[in-house]
């Protein structure tokens, strides 16, 4: 393959103040057809053409920019659709677990949501069908992310939390960020999660909550995340009473609903307040997909199966591992 000769017309530099927009085509293919095919490395193509390395790399950007250049990621099957996700699947009784690679650093989003996508993807919605979003920062995370394409789709908050300091306990932003992502129509809940007795039922006969609680029992999908042990976490929501006793058996929750190590409801003092959709709810759902990560939530994921909260699980190989380890040494 022959490199066009950089000596027959001159060779922008970063330095000249021209930008890549004026990089000669058969410079740009010079360097692609170097670096992708023949493996060459970007100060070896910088000596034969004659540039800095700084502009091999400028030429090597502007080439995919132009399209010259097409870069395909593919997925490996032995995570998406390999033996540990049918294992876990089987193991908590789910009907399927989306895997994704190790997720680490701040944010989680970035690595759960591809998984995310592909299980809203397989749920086949359609414009006019409900979607439900719980609170919580894996969630408001994947929102952000985006999960495909969801045209019609009206997403719902699954809980209130209009008085919440947190950008992701305030189930609105989530639901807000999400709908514009997936082009869906969002439905806003004007409420907090766990208001006074008299609000409480004032709110009951409130038409635009009203509408939002009855979306609860006719949603097509869910999509929340699990949380941990409300005593060992770092931040849990403003109206949580960390102090209640009762919340000592508590191993996690799911739309800030608390459970136990076998999935059985957690009450605590106010809890009949509030604004949620009820885990009755959440077990009719069809589609329930939860999204979560960490080893500080493998109990919390098994004992939500247990208890029949979610039918579907985005999780990565390290927790999937975990889970598994878990399940063996409780049988």
């Amino acid at each position: 393959m022959n490199a066009a000769d950089p000596q027959q017309r001159p060779v922008p530099d970063p330095a000249d103040g021209q930008g890549s927009a004026r990089f000669p085509q058969e410079l740009m293919y010079a360097a692609a057809t170097q670096y992708y095919l023949d493996d060459a490395t970007q100060a070896d193509i910088a000596k034969r053409l004659g540039v800095s390395r700084a502009t091999v790399s400028r030429l090597l950007t502007e080439a995919r920019r132009q399209g010259m250049v097409e870069i395909r990621v593919h997925r490996p099957a032995g995570v998406e659709n390999g033996p540990l996700a049918t294992e876990l699947a089987d193991a908590l009784k789910l009907r399927r677990v989306y895997l994704v690679p190790k997720a680490g650093g701040p944010r989680v989003g970035p690595w759960l949501a591809p998984g995310l996508a592909r299980a809203v993807a397989a749920a086949g919605l359609e414009s006019g069908d409900t979607v439900l979003v719980s609170s919580g920062s894996t969630v408001y995370e994947c929102a952000q992310e985006g999960i495909g394409h969801l045209p019609g789709v009206t997403i719902v908050p699954a809980v209130g939390g209009m008085e919440e300091p947190q950008p992701w306990f305030q189930t609105n932003e989530t639901t807000r960020i999400l709908a514009e992502r997936v082009g869906g129509v969002p439905s806003y809940l004007y409420a907090p999660a766990l208001p006074g007795p008299e609000l409480f039922n004032s709110l009951q006969h409130e038409p635009s909550v009203r509408r939002v609680m009855d979306l609860w029992a006719h949603a097509r999908c869910a999509i929340m995340g699990v949380g941990s042990a409300p005593l060992s976490r770092q931040v849990t929501p403003a109206f949580v009473p960390s102090d209640a006793p009762s919340l000592r058996h508590a191993v996690g929750d799911v739309c800030s609903r608390f459970y136990d190590r076998d999935g059985e409801p957690v009450g605590y003092p106010g809890s009949d307040r509030l604004v949620a959709a009820s885990l009755a709810d959440l077990r009719r759902i069809p589609v329930s997909i939860a999204v979560a990560v960490g080893a500080e939530k493998v109990q919390a994921i098994i004992a939500a199966a247990r208890g029949g909260y979610f039918n579907q699980l985005v999780t990565d190989v390290l927790t999937a591992e975990g889970l598994l380890a878990a399940l063996r040494r409780a049988r």
